[in-house]
């Protein structure tokens, strides 16, 4: 399933390159500027979302249903802060900025603008990292986050602006579940 979603996502990236480059013929875009533009794309989405939630919401998560165990609204953002900098890290050769708590972030971190700022900085490093990236390096391998072996810094750069469309999309759910409706569904009016 991993598999599919990279794909169709590479699928997306490759149509929305070829697209942008026959429609903007003033400056070809690099790989960097492209893979830039997806990580604001979900920031753009991710950490509105974020800051839309109260305070004191921030511990929710759903109860009704099949829900045990579920992550709550604040581990939700702090996971997926916590993956960008896994992920990010490695292509400037940095480590995340605290205690990664097997891809949960923190437990130390509790208040929303602790992590909201946590979340901030993971896309400030996401900038910096697609920014590193060149026709020359992208296919290239750098020490896996997640255990033994390497990966591509192509799927590093990828993987993490798909994991947080998964997550934003768990995230407007507790939103609604809330009464609030997600700052990208209100839309210009």
């Amino acid at each position: 399933m991993m598999k599919m979603k990279l794909l169709c996502f590479l699928f997306v990236a490759c149509s929305n390159l070829a697209i942008s480059q026959t429609t903007k013929p003033a400056q070809p875009q690099t790989a960097g500027q492209v893979l830039d533009h997806y990580i604001a794309n979900v920031e753009g989405e991710f950490v509105p979302a974020a800051e839309a939630m109260p305070e004191d919401k921030y511990s929710f998560a759903p109860i009704n249903g099949e829900f045990k165990g579920v992550r709550t609204f604040a581990q939700q953002v702090k996971h997926v802060a916590t993956v960008n900098f896994m992920l990010w890290g490695p292509l400037m050769g940095e480590k995340p900025p605290v205690d990664i708590n097997d891809g949960n972030g923190p437990d130390s971190m509790t208040s929303k603008a602790d992590i909201v700022k946590y979340l901030k900085d993971s896309y400030a490093l996401g900038h910096r990292a697609a920014k590193s990236l060149t026709a020359d390096n992208i296919v290239g391998l750098v020490p896996s986050p997640f255990g033994a072996g390497t990966i591509s810094r192509l799927f590093c750069a990828t993987f993490s602006v798909a994991h947080g469309f998964d997550h934003y999309g768990q995230m407007a759910e507790y939103l609604r579940m809330n009464g609030i409706i997600p700052p990208a569904s209100r839309g210009n009016n």
